[in-house]
């Protein structure tokens, strides 16, 4: 899962299932399901009688009364918040931009006291897929904690799914970045997620995870995936976990480490238990992971993980929505994305957010963050209890003509026009081409990498249901390409395979929590990406 900007899923969930570098496993190991079903049957009671509302109401007041002797909290007015309502008054929406630059970027790195209590151990080092400027999101101790506890509510709700699994009696294989951390200041360290996580490790979690050591230090990723899949052959992988695009490209390099290409990895791992995905949307990797699934009997868990916190988790099956974190150091407000830019906005929170309804996130943090934009847009599809689609990012709509199409619209449309041809998309970007004379339309291009290149006619055809879909589901679009008056049919160029791990790989940004960008407004950067399907 996000989320955004959100960083990749394996690194936050790493949290809880990490080992600082170094330490062997052993295949022989203690299985700690047991264990986890004890607890995992006390959690799942509390968390079906728990009000969420009350819940976030519980978890602002703790956030205000920790931060009140902060200079954030000062300047707020923070000992006299007496609820959500003077909480909004008070404090308003910021990105992180303008919290750097008013809070965090005068005193970095011992930003302790600016906006949490206490020293800021760690910063997460991440840019998105929108901006290519590093941010320092703060990581407080009580955030590595929170990160943890909603690692192992996604390992609860595996079990609620799957009584007889035995998650933990094998090894949990984790996609994440690279676990190295700079120095930014004596008791302050900065990097991905995975390097925080294994500062903070939890001693039980030890044996379970993989890679570790020498495997887990690699810094190419493309050498640490060899070299880990390789290896990790022939070992008892319980649980796999990471961003679903990089995921899939290590699963059939496992096939081709085996000797045997195209073999799922149900059949390569078959102890598999639990896959963790998020990031990107699933939609259109779908079709993908259920082949590799198949013969198998692994449970899919999406996770919405950002670096400003654990957000959401699965709790019941794929699309259905996942589950809002309420009671775990994150109060959340969303916000019509048209309104964000007003002096006014309107400022929901769970007891009066609606179900069916786009909204932006944002985010207060136990490490910081207040009325934090974080970038992602989200649909509840339940309230009680939380439950919410993600729908796309602020920063990627596509709407150069008044089309207003939102990534989770994009997605679809592109699944949709792949079925159509009984292909499968291994990944796609898309950017607004503008007339160079009026009154010539302008329009959509779409570069999309195919699992196998299309021929004229199934490109056609893709390019007809992609056009056909994306009308059917949004009327601003269907009314801009009316009679090809506002807007010219989409174009669609096909990528062979391996295009978009060639131009990711080029620009530094190959694997990890790296996301290949859904739409792009830079000229520059659709222009390296075409140099590359040159």
């Amino acid at each position: 899962m996000t989320g955004p900007v959100s960083a990749g899923p394996a690194a936050t969930f790493t949290m809880a299932l990490v080992c600082a570098p170094g330490r062997r496993n052993t295949l022989a190991m203690f299985d700690a399901t047991p264990l986890l079903r004890s607890y995992a049957r006390h959690r799942l009671s509390r968390l079906s009688r728990m009000d969420p509302v009350s819940a976030q109401r519980r978890v602002l007041a703790k956030l205000l009364a920790q931060a009140r002797t902060t200079r954030f909290g000062h300047d707020h007015g923070f000992a006299e918040i007496d609820g959500v309502e003077s909480f909004q008054a008070r404090v308003p929406l910021r990105r992180f931009e303008q919290m750097w630059q008013d809070y965090w970027q005068p005193a970095f790195p011992q930003i302790g006291g600016q906006t949490w209590p206490g020293p800021i151990p760690f910063f997460a080092e991440t840019s998105g897929t929108s901006s290519g400027t590093t941010k320092y999101v703060p990581v407080s101790r009580q955030m590595v904690h929170a990160n943890r506890r909603a690692a192992l509510d996604v390992l609860c709700f595996h079990m609620a799914a799957r009584p007889q699994s035995r998650v933990l009696g094998g090894l949990s294989f984790l996609l994440g970045g690279n676990p190295e951390m700079r120095q930014l200041a004596p008791g302050v360290r900065s990097g991905d997620l995975s390097g925080i996580a294994a500062a903070k490790v939890s001693w039980w979690a030890s044996p379970y995870y993989y890679p570790q050591g020498a495997l887990a230090r690699i810094a190419d990723w493309e050498a640490k995936i060899d070299a880990a899949c390789a290896d990790s052959l022939g070992r008892d992988i319980r649980m796999v976990g990471g961003t679903a695009s990089w995921l899939l490209l290590a699963f059939d390099r496992l096939g081709e480490l085996a000797g045997r290409p195209g073999t799922p990895v149900g059949v390569l791992y078959p102890k598999l238990e639990l896959v963790v995905y998020g990031g990107v949307d699933f939609a259109p990797y779908r079709g993908r992971f259920q082949a590799h699934l198949a013969r198998g009997h692994a449970d899919l868990r999406e996770v919405y993980a950002a670096s400003e916190g654990f957000i959401a988790a699965a709790d019941r099956g794929v699309g259905e929505g996942l589950r809002l974190m309420v009671d775990n150091g994150l109060f959340f407000e969303f916000v019509p994305p048209d309104e964000l830019e007003s002096a006014s906005p309107t400022r929901h929170w769970l007891a009066t957010a609606e179900v069916g309804v786009d909204y932006a996130v944002v985010l207060s943090t136990n490490a910081g963050c207040w009325g934090h934009v974080l970038g992602d847009t989200v649909r509840f599809v339940s309230l009680n209890p939380p439950r919410l689609l993600v729908t796309g990012r602020i920063s990627t709509q596509l709407s150069a003509f008044g089309e207003h199409l939102t990534g989770a619209e994009l997605d679809r449309a592109v699944t949709a026009a792949a079925d159509a041809i009984g292909a499968a998309v291994q990944d796609f970007s898309v950017t607004a081409v503008l007339p160079d004379d009026r009154p010539a339309q302008g329009g959509h291009c779409y570069i999309v990498e195919f699992d196998r290149m299309p021929d004229a006619a199934a490109l056609a055809r893709f390019t007809e249901v992609l056009d056909r879909t994306l009308a059917a589901g949004n009327d601003d679009y269907r009314v801009h390409r009316a009679g090809d008056f506002g807007m010219a049919p989409p174009q669609v160029r096909a990528a062979p395979p391996g295009t978009f791990t060639a131009w990711m790989k080029a620009r530094g940004k190959l694997g990890g929590q790296n996301k290949v960008p859904r739409v792009i407004t830079n000229a520059a950067l659709w222009a390296s990406l075409e140099a590359e399907l040159e």
